[in-house]
């Protein structure tokens, strides 16, 4: 069975740091893209940021470009997204999700379509208090 687990969310106070771990198990990561995303309570999911299967980084919320960092474990066969600076805004559930085409176009790139997507984890909830 193919399955994502994401673990290391908190509650954490503003200006602290969580690293999310998106684990799988079942298959090898090194050919998938893998994504992260977040929703907050009565907001949509959104993109927050991926990594493609040939190590293309796309920051899909402006919001978190100079905070998170996303990256990749082969041996581990798991993806980290490390977050610093945290603010009250980044409160929500933060889902992995592994894309199986690992790129699109001719540049091999992430989506930051959730429905690209075909594996989900259960998510992982993110409190930033102020």
């Amino acid at each position: 069975q193919l399955q994502l687990v994401e673990s290391g969310g908190g509650l954490v106070q503003s200006g602290e740091s969580l690293r999310l771990s998106c684990a799988a198990s079942g298959f090898t990561l090194n050919y998938w893209a893998i994504g992260w995303f977040r929703q907050a309570p009565g907001k949509e999911r959104e993109g927050v940021s991926c990594i493609s299967s040939s190590g293309g980084i796309d920051d899909f919320a402006d919001s978190v470009k100079g905070r998170f960092t996303i990256s990749r474990d082969y041996a581990k066969n798991t993806v980290y997204l490390q977050m610093n600076s945290l603010k009250p805004d980044d409160t929500g559930v933060y889902y992995c999700a592994g894309d199986a085409a690992g790129g699109h176009g001719p540049a091999g790139r992430c989506s930051s379509v959730p429905n690209e997507f075909d594996i989900w984890g259960q998510g992982t909830q993110v409190t930033v208090s102020s």
